[in-house]
């Protein structure tokens, strides 16, 4: 074979490989009208407000905050795309009037059944890093979003076909390059849209408008004097007051408290017969049984019913549990103890309480649909 002949039939050769490719069952072909690298991608970094005593948010290294991956994040979170027949969307059980909680004990899911706990308010939980959740089985945020999806009773949905939900979407694909850089449709995966949520979350900052941070943050304001009276017990100040010890477990400025507690709900003789296990479930530990996070007490007035499983309707049943001391079970916390508090007493703990509500939150247009 001479040379030039040899050129030919290799060079003949080598097309036929490279066409074959897309023969090939392990390399699928490249759709023209999958690649998203004509849209431009220069994401613009996110400030978040800084309140002044609340400690810095620590924001993953690989998820840095983007005001094109929160537009996208706020999007997700309102969108019913997630659940499996596009009825319910993260924002069906965290409402803004309610303080991203829903006012009911119990989450009714896409298909009928209820949750076995609470909604849990979403505020300030970028701050949160002692884990999410009632039991706080997830560490982060990113984790977080990625469970109710695929959550029997809530969303009932797959993420693989989330994902393919998105691809065949009219916008999201341009979203998610504008918010991550992705080069192709074939890049849109889970964790992706769990960062987006999760940056939107960490947006969620509550505080700034309250009667508590212009009154005992910046001393802009005077508060009442039930308030004040109030503010003494709650934070034990003295004064002749008795202390409701509250600060224990929700202490100020994100009044919330990183240990897992049983608050007395149920009484037990042992551990091992808790209804709901809560910390115990994540955990294995059997003194960890019936323990539950302290929740935010930001817009505490908006959030009812109260504890894991909405039993208390009223912020009035809440003080009358704890200054009764709770019921008795093996790990009750060793605050909880009986406190004497009278009547005019309980209601100016509660008149405390409300200047823990921020409306200018709830009614912020960051915070509300996009669609």
């Amino acid at each position: 074979m001479n040379i030039l002949r040899k050129i030919v039939f290799f060079s003949f050769i080598s097309i036929v490989a490279i066409g074959c490719k897309s023969c090939d069952p392990d390399v699928p072909p490249i759709d023209p009208e999958d690649d998203l690298t004509d849209i431009p991608y220069n994401s613009t970094p996110y400030e978040l407000p800084k309140l002044i005593d609340f400690p810095p948010m620590l924001i993953p290294d690989d998820n840095p905050m983007t005001q094109e991956g929160v537009q996208l994040g706020r999007m997700l979170f309102f969108d019913p795309i997630l659940s499996v027949d596009s009825s319910m969307s993260c924002s069906s059980c965290h409402l803004a009037d309610k303080g991203f909680a829903d006012g009911q004990r119990f989450s009714r899911g896409v298909q009928g059944g209820f949750t076995e706990r609470s909604s849990m308010a979403i505020m300030n939980v970028g701050f949160i890093r002692h884990g999410l959740f009632w039991d706080g089985r997830s560490e982060t945020l990113e984790d977080q979003a990625l469970l109710p999806v695929e959550d029997e009773i809530e969303l009932h949905e797959e993420w693989p076909n989330v994902v393919e939900k998105f691809k065949r979407h009219p916008d999201y694909p341009k979203k998610f390059r504008e918010a991550f850089g992705i080069s192709n449709k074939s890049d849109i995966t889970k964790e992706l849209a769990a960062k987006a949520i999760a940056q939107f979350e960490r947006t969620m900052i509550v505080g700034a408008g309250s009667k508590y941070y212009k009154v005992f943050v910046l001393g802009d304001d005077l508060p009442s004097d039930e308030e004040l009276n109030g503010h003494t017990m709650f934070f034990d100040k003295g004064s002749g007051l008795p202390d409701a010890q509250c600060f224990h477990c929700h202490a100020a400025p994100l009044f919330t408290d990183p240990d897992f507690r049983n608050n007395g709900l149920d009484s037990v003789a042992n551990v091992a017969d808790f209804k709901d296990y809560g910390r115990g479930r994540v955990t294995n530990f059997p003194f960890d049984n019936g323990k539950f996070a302290a929740p935010t007490l930001w817009n505490i007035e908006l959030t009812a019913p109260y504890m894991h499983d909405g039993r208390f309707q009223t912020l009035e049943e809440v003080i009358d549990h704890y200054a009764s001391g709770g019921h008795w079970s093996p790990n009750r916390d060793a605050l909880m103890d009986s406190i004497s508090l009278d009547a005019e007493q309980k209601a100016d703990l509660v008149s405390f309480l409300k200047t823990l509500t921020d409306t200018s939150f709830i009614n912020n247009p960051a915070f509300q649909s996009p669609f």
